[in-house]
């Protein structure tokens, strides 16, 4: 097996990874945690309360009433998904931050889409407090995107250029 089919697969078993543990955690605020319950785990900080989110990251849209709205975040999660899968397989062929940030945002938007296209919504249950300051409510996909996107972000902002790695290695 060739060194890019081996990152390939680390790449799809950390997406792997992150839907299942996001389908898992789902489906136990689901059974466990009544529809707006809330769980006090620090009270005062965290909070686990069972949302149904039916718009987009962080509850945007959500007041939306327009009918399209499903449609459109579904299509525009499909196209996300192709952007990222296409480029997790150009970028998959060396263990990098890039393709582990691609590939928790490929998992984290995988699990998001299945909860649109089986149920119209989203399940969001980590729900954070600061003093009288509320985060919305997010969940374990969103969380994998969020930390892909801030690997991604931080591959730009601090990774060398070629000249800079020559220049580096003295050559």
């Amino acid at each position: 097996m060739s060194r890019l089919h081996a990152m390939r697969k680390y790449h799809l078993l950390i997406a792997l990874l992150v839907v299942l543990l996001d389908r898992t955690a789902k489906w136990v605020v689901e059974r466990k945690i009544v529809l707006h319950d809330t769980i006090d785990v620090i009270p005062g900080f965290f909070h686990l309360t069972h949302i149904e989110n039916r718009g987009a990251a962080f509850g945007l849209f959500a007041e939306s009433p327009a009918e399209w709205k499903v449609t459109a975040l579904v299509l525009f999660s499909l196209l996300a998904l192709v952007v990222v899968s296409a480029l997790l397989w150009k970028n998959s062929h060396v263990m990098s931050w890039t393709g582990v940030g691609l590939a928790l945002i490929l998992g984290g938007a995988v699990g998001n889409l299945w909860d649109r296209l089986f149920s119209g919504h989203v399940v969001d249950f980590l729900d954070f407090y600061v003093g009288s300051y509320h985060w919305p409510a997010f969940n374990v996909a969103d969380s994998a995107i969020v930390m892909g996107a801030l690997l991604l972000v931080g591959e730009i902002l601090f990774s060398k250029t070629p000249d800079e790695q020559r220049a580096g290695s003295g050559l």
